[in-house]
């Protein structure tokens, strides 16, 4: 069964690295007291990671469906997970080292290592994955209304729980991607995916530009990307002060 590359998806998904990489850019600015923004609270800021974790999530979720489609083996899929669920636990050692208090214990990686499986085992409800993502995302909202009462559900707040993403307060933490809403985005890449292979191949089979290779070629290495640029911008952010630029 061939694997080839998606490269229009490859090539979305190196749109959300870009994205992604501006933004840890002007947050590590931040960071270093170069700029001063709040990335908790300002829109600007809030919104825009939403959208970046929507992108990566549409993006994981399709490429879901098109292994699927490919004939991906179980074996095969173990073996991609276990890169992302090491790279998750790397991430909360480093980030653990740099900010103690308020380290990451279930970002996007984590959320993404645990959606995975419930999207591989699920993948084939096909149609249904568009009403359950609806849920999946309401029931946030739901939740945090129905916990928000003194003395309810309370539990849910504690890290223990909170990684299903049913709170009423946000946990303190750099990185913060639960189960609930994320994995009605992902299951909604699935389902329009799916969608589109069965209806309009060409949109996920056909080339990309000249000029858009880069993001194609870009979106291959996502994990890797996206393990390195941070230590790489904060590294050169850190030379740059020591030298007093």
């Amino acid at each position: 069964m061939s694997h080839a590359r998606f490269d229009r998806l490859d090539a979305l998904r190196g749109v959300a690295i870009v994205w992604m990489t501006i933004y840890h850019f002007c947050f590590d600015l931040n960071h270093f007291g170069w700029i001063k923004q709040n990335f908790y609270t300002d829109p600007l800021w809030t919104w825009q990671r939403s959208a970046i974790v929507s992108l990566f999530l549409l993006c994981a979720g399709a490429g879901q469906a098109v292994a699927l489609h490919q004939g991906q083996t179980w074996q095969r899929f173990w073996k991609r997970w276990a890169q992302v669920a090491g790279c998750a636990l790397l991430v909360s050692v480093g980030s653990y080292l740099m900010y103690p208090k308020t380290f990451i214990y279930f970002g996007v990686l984590h959320g993404i290592a645990v959606m995975l499986i419930i999207v591989r085992l699920t993948a084939h409800w096909g149609v249904w994955l568009w009403p359950l993502g609806a849920l999946a995302i309401a029931s946030k909202f739901i939740a945090a209304s129905a916990i928000s009462t003194p003395g309810s559900w309370q539990f849910l707040n504690e890290p223990g729980f909170n990684i299903l993403g049913w709170v009423s307060k946000l946990p303190v933490t750099e990185d913060y991607v639960p189960i609930f809403p994320w994995l009605g985005v992902m299951w909604w890449g699935v389902a329009a995916a799916q969608w589109l292979l069965a209806n309009r191949s060409v949109m996920m089979t056909g080339s990309v530009t000249h000029s858009t290779r880069w993001l194609a070629w870009l979106g291959t290495w996502s994990l890797t990307w996206y393990m390195l640029h941070q230590p790489v911008m904060i590294g050169v952010i850190t030379v740059l002060k020591k030298l007093g630029v």
